[in-house]
């Protein structure tokens, strides 16, 4: 269903029931059954999360998120225990497991969350959804599952919970523009997240639309988090946003009341911070009694880059074993990517960053340059999630020369595809134009991925635990990545309190240089 949403002024007053936090709490309460193929996808994002997570556990930020996190140990409230009951909260309180910490260490949930969301994004490497905004909406999971296992839920409350996250951020990124009035795309997680732990907590409307509010209005933030020399703080973005909604929850069950109308009010976001008095969108929900599906929309990462850049680094490996030539910056003149508006000013030329080009930029800069990512896949045949961000590899004279040569160009044609509501057309890639030294020319294009579910390999099961593998190899013990895939995998049948159990331990003593290697912090 298309929902009509605008500002209404203070002497126009909106029922409550017509506004959005409203409707987004409706959709996610909703008592639908989760098809199957839903419940099969919400596992494989679980999987891909913690292949992630476990590539990063001894990144700086992620340890320092870490020690953080493990400094907010869970005392137990009140010794009950016991599963959480629909319309209750609270009832296990057994706190929240820490990826890479021993899973007897139990931390306040709103801390797991912030730790685990800091693991998930800091790699850059899980889902995706592109529309009118930006997404990940895998960073709905840390929130929900720290929620999970804090109150003792079953898998079964999981899943529901996660199929709610993913549905309402896919149907905001497919409304409502947040970037192009420089606001960071986690002010969608913050109401999605809050949304999933009213699902899976079985909350009543009123109390998870205040949290929904909530959500939204503390987590509202602009987008130079992803702007020139981009920080670390890329990787806290959407973790901060997942404790908000946490803390919002919290907040709403002790009573307490949202800014109100949040979207539509006339000081509100959509009024100040968006598309302005004026404004009108259409946000499509599923109606009453309809499946949330929207988890099948959106994509996973087979390469560790921006999801913009997925399809070129294919269409670069390939490029590159059929003509060696591509390599040698001698033999090119220039390399042109024409794409989308999108990919051209947030990846690449038209953003007008030099640190795009700078070969002492940040990994998280590398990551948001498809200038370099294409210049590096042309050459290596290969995408590596440390090795290509190395800094003796960026460096190296003869990428250096070549990426120098790579400029992007909006093309029309791609952004009207970008933008298609039509999945047989909705495109992320473009047409490569290389023009050599000698004066031959070289024209080839891609629209997707291959890893896309329309691309030449779309991702199923066997990838998702593929990529767990490959990523934990080396950081996990062999028998603790078997235990995680086993339980991951029998995730939906899970008893109450037995998703303490979805987490990865790291061997005794292996994160003790990266965290030794962390200051100081208040606690």
């Amino acid at each position: 269903m298309l929902n009509d949403v605008h500002v209404h002024r203070s002497d126009d007053p909106l029922a409550r029931a017509d506004e959005l936090a409203a409707k987004l709490a409706a959709v996610a309460l909703d008592p639908v059954a989760v098809d199957a193929d839903v419940v099969d996808m919400v596992v494989n994002r679980v999987i891909d999360n913690a292949a992630v997570s476990a590539a990063g556990l001894g990144r700086a930020p992620v340890a320092a998120a870490r020690a953080q996190a493990a400094a907010r140990l869970q005392t137990p409230a009140d010794g009950r225990g016991g599963a959480v009951r629909p319309g209750t909260a609270g009832r296990g309180r057994e706190g929240a497991t820490v990826v890479g910490l021993d899973p007897a260490t139990r931390v306040q949930p709103e801390w797991a969350a912030w730790a685990n969301g800091v693991a998930v994004r800091e790699l850059d490497f899980h889902d995706t959804f592109l529309a009118a905004e930006y997404s990940h909406p895998g960073d709905n999971i840390p929130p929900v599952l720290a929620v999970a296992q804090h109150v003792g839920a079953t898998g079964e409350q999981l899943v529901r919970g996660l199929a709610a996250g993913y549905e309402l951020q896919i149907d905001l990124v497919k409304a409502i523009s947040l970037h192009a009035h420089k606001i960071d795309h986690v002010a969608h997680l913050g109401p999605s997240a809050a949304g999933g732990i009213g699902a899976l907590l079985g909350l009543d409307a009123e109390t998870t639309a205040q949290a929904i509010a909530q959500a939204l209005h503390t987590t509202t933030a602009t987008r130079q988090s992803r702007k020139g020399l981009i920080s670390t703080w890329k990787a806290y973005a959407p973790a901060f946003a997942g404790k908000q909604a946490v803390e919002a929850v919290d907040r709403a069950l002790r009573g307490q009341t949202s800014p109100s109308p949040i979207y539509e009010g006339e000081d509100g976001v959509i009024a100040w911070l968006l598309d302005g008095p004026d404004a009108y969108y259409r946000v499509p929900l599923p109606g009453p009694g309809e499946s949330k599906r929207a988890i099948l929309d959106s994509y996973t990462k087979e390469h560790s880059a921006e999801y913009q850049a997925q399809a070129w680094i294919d269409l670069a490996h390939r490029l590159g074993r059929e003509h060696p030539e591509l390599r040698d910056p001698a033999a090119v003149e220039s390399i042109v990517l024409h794409t989308s508006h999108h990919t051209h000013v947030v990846i690449g030329s038209g953003a007008g960053d030099p640190q795009k080009y700078d070969p002492t930029a940040s990994r998280e800069t590398l990551d948001h340059s498809i200038p370099y990512i294409v210049a590096v896949a042309l050459q290596d045949g290969e995408w590596h999630h440390e090795r290509s961000y190395a800094p003796e590899r960026a460096a190296r004279p003869d990428t250096v020369a070549l990426w120098r040569r790579i400029t992007t160009a909006e093309d029309a044609e791609w952004t009207r595809r970008y933008h298609s509501i039509d999945p047989a057309e909705k495109a992320f890639g473009g047409r490569l134009e290389v023009t050599f030294v000698d004066g031959r020319r070289l024209v080839d294009e891609i629209a997707v991925a291959d890893a896309h579910p329309l691309g030449a390999r779309p991702f199923g099961r066997d990838d998702y635990v593929r990529k767990f593998r490959t990523l934990a190899d080396g950081v996990l013990d062999p028998a603790e990545i078997e235990r995680f895939l086993d339980v991951a995998q029998r995730l939906p049948e899970l008893r109450a309190g037995e998703l303490q159990a979805l987490t990865l331990a790291a061997p005794p003593g292996s994160l003790r240089s990266a965290d030794e290697a962390l200051p100081d912090g208040l606690f």
